[in-house]
């Protein structure tokens, strides 16, 4: 074995490893002890098509960033922004690739989120409401990107040397702050929120925090009716200014006991601390992204294939999303892994909490059913897109 292939097989074992080791810890449960094949079936016909339209997008956007960053026609069409001031580059490269990704993506966007939710009765907006989301969240994500990629070429000019400390720094710093500000700031550009109209109700979800010891400031409702039927709830903010949000769609559907339970399990990631943990390691992985790119910057012949003269060139700053991109698909199987562990945790905190075993499989269940949840997941759909364990799994801890 010469020594060039030492790395790459080294990488595809540590990717097989990670891949095969997100699947631990699963609970091998029989989907139809909860379920009828006809639900299973429905589930899965529904599931599939939005799992194929995920692949595609996934696949476009990172064909899309390789042709940018590694060929002459991308390394042409930001051939006029390089000669302009730096600091201009940055945020038109920032839009450039935003736009781009955001335009490459949206046929399945569209299809998957705006007509295939129609065919099956989940969206309940227009299609210039659902383009209208659509806007807001690119304009989101060019803000983002635009502090990203500016903040990096500020670093990068001002710190030959150091930048790769104080970007490290930053980055995490900036995933704590959009983690305490994203409900805050981003949140109400796309709902509306009202305070509960059943006090009565808002009095004893209130109970419950604060048994949970997650005491909160306010029980509202959110509009999410107007886009969808399908039901959820979470608590968001921090401190004194956490609250409740309850989708209207659950009030509608859902009894009261079925309520609390789902508040539960909201109240359970509160309580165990699920929130910060995820902060904590949203922000070590951006600083290990940084370290990479540190690494990165330091092989004169991805620079060179890139077309970049170094971290400073705005054509790094596409090798920068590029990389962005490919971290994220990579690390997708073990962050599932541990939210999939988080909701476990947040499951059985709300069985005790409530201690109402029969609401809690009637919840579970009614929930998987009305929001056609898969319920019988295959091994590299459940590693790569379950952030929660499959319906049955959930079911089957009620018993345990």
């Amino acid at each position: 074995m010469t020594s060039r292939l030492v790395l790459p097989i080294g990488l595809l074992v540590v990717v097989v490893g990670v891949w095969w080791a997100s699947g631990l810890g699963r609970v091998p449960t029989d989907p139809s002890s909860a379920f009828t094949q006809q639900q299973i079936q429905r589930a899965r016909d529904y599931q599939a098509p939005k799992y194929a339209a995920w692949a595609l997008a996934a696949a476009a956007d990172i064909a899309l960033l390789s042709v940018l960053v590694f060929t002459k026609t991308g390394q042409r069409l930001l051939q006029p922004v390089r000669s302009w001031p730096w600091l201009a580059a940055a945020a038109t490269t920032a839009l450039l690739v935003v736009l781009a990704r955001a335009l490459v993506r949206l046929p399945f966007s569209f299809w998957s989120g705006f007509v295939h939710e129609r065919e099956w009765g989940f969206s309940t907006q227009s299609a210039l409401g659902w383009f209208g989301d659509w806007g807001r969240s690119l304009a989101v994500s060019a803000v983002i990107v635009g502090v990203v990629f500016v903040g990096f070429a500020v670093l990068v000019r001002a710190l030959p040397r150091g930048w790769p400390v104080a970007a490290a720094v930053g980055a995490a710093v900036l995933v704590a702050a959009l983690s305490f500000l994203w409900p805050l700031l981003v949140e109400p550009l796309f709902n509306r929120f009202t305070p509960l109209q059943d006090r009565q109700l808002a009095v004893d979800l209130s109970a419950l925090a604060d048994r949970a010891g997650v005491p909160i400031s306010e029980v509202l409702v959110s509009d999410a009716s107007r886009r969808t039927t399908k039901e959820n709830a979470y608590v968001s903010g921090f401190g004194a200014s956490r609250r409740l949000v309850l989708y209207d769609t659950l009030l509608e559907r859902a009894d009261d006991d079925e309520v609390a339970l789902v508040v539960a399990h909201e109240l359970g990631h509160r309580r165990e601390g699920h929130v910060e943990k995820g902060a904590l390691i949203g922000m070590a992985s951006a600083a290990a992204v940084v370290g990479a790119l540190w690494l990165l910057s330091r092989s004169r012949g991805l620079l060179s294939a890139a077309g970049a003269e170094g971290p400073g060139d705005p054509r790094f700053l596409l090798l920068l999303a590029l990389f962005v991109a490919v971290f994220t698909l990579a690390t997708l199987p073990p962050s599932n892994w541990l939210s999939r562990r988080f909701e476990t945790s947040a499951d059985r905190f709300a069985l005790e909490l409530t201690g109402d075993r029969e609401t809690y499989v009637r919840t579970e269940r009614g929930l998987a059913l009305r929001n056609l949840s898969d319920l019988d997941p295959n091994p590299f759909i459940y590693r790569f897109l379950f952030t929660h364990p499959a319906p049955a799994e959930r079911i089957a801890i009620a018993g345990s």
